[in-house]
C-alpha cells in the first residue's frame, strides 16, 4: 500500500476518533448545513452529525484507492501517480476541515464556512489544474467527456487548457475570502464556466479530428 493511501486511511480513522471523542459534548441536534450567506439552514441528530461524514470519508477513501487498480488504463495513471496521490490527500484534508468546522460550531466556536471554504477550494481547484496538466488518458481521473476519452489528442489539448482554467478558478475562489457574503459566487461561477467551456471545446476539437 502506498504512503498516500495509508495517509488517507489515517485521516479517515482520525475523523471517527474525533466523532467518538466529541460525542458526549455535542447537543442532541447539530448544525449540518449552511446557506450561501454562511447561515445555518439544516440540522441533524448528533449521531449522524458526527458520523455521517466519517462514513462518507471511508467510502470515498476505498473508491480513491481502488481507482488505480481497476481502471482499464491504469498504466497511464501510473505515469502521473504522484500528482494523483497528492490530490487525494488534499481532498481529504479539505473534507476534514469541513468536518471540524461543523464540530466547532456545535461547541460554540462559530466559524462561518464562507471564512475558510474559499481558501480551501481555491487551493484545491488550483492543484486540480496541476493534476489536469499531467493527467494521461484514463476512465476516472481528469476531464472525461466522450470526446476526450475517444481521442488522445483531444484529451491532451482539453487538459492543457483545462489546467489553466482550473488554476484561474482557484485564484478567483481564493479571493472570495475577502468578500464572504458573495463567496459562493467566487467559487461557483468560475468553475461552472470552466467546465462548460471545456465540454464544448472537447466536442469541437473532436469534430475537427473526425472531419
Amino acid at each position: 500500500m502506498r504512503k498516500a493511501e495509508i495517509t488517507i486511511l489515517c485521516l479517515v480513522l482520525f475523523s471517527f476518533l474525533l466523532g467518538v471523542y466529541f460525542y458526549p459534548q455535542m447537543p442532541e441536534t447539530m448544525a449540518s448545513h449552511w446557506n450561501a450567506q454562511g447561515e445555518v439552514n439544516g440540522y441533524m441528530s448528533k449521531f449522524w452529525g458526527l458520523f455521517l461524514m466519517p462514513l462518507i470519508f471511508l467510502g470515498l477513501a476505498l473508491f480513491f484507492i481502488a481507482i488505480p487498480r481497476i481502471d482499464p488504463l491504469k498504466a497511464n495513471i501510473e505515469k502521473f501517480r504522484e500528482y494523483y496521490d497528492l490530490f487525494i490527500i488534499l481532498f481529504f484534508l479539505f473534507m476534514l476541515a469541513i468536518y471540524l468546522q461543523t464540530i466547532l460550531w456545535s461547541l460554540g466556536i462559530k466559524i462561518s464556512p464562507n471564512a475558510f471554504s474559499p481558501v480551501g477550494l481555491g487551493v484545491f481547484f488550483f492543484y486540480t489544474g496541476i493534476l489536469l496538466e499531467n493527467a494521461k488518458r484514463n476512465w476516472f481521473i481528469g476531464f472525461r467527456t466522450p470526446w476526450t476519452l475517444s481521442s488522445e489528442k483531444v484529451w491532451d489539448k482539453t487538459h492543457q487548457i483545462g489546467s489553466k482554467l482550473f488554476k484561474i478558478s482557484g485564484i478567483i475562489a481564493f479571493l472570495g475570502v475577502f468578500f464572504q457574503p458573495l463567496a459562493v459566487y467566487f467559487v461557483l461561477i468560475p468553475i461552472i464556466s470552466a467546465v462548460t467551456y471545456l465540454t464544448i471545446y472537447s466536442y469541437l476539437e473532436y469534430q475537427k479530428e473526425v472531419h
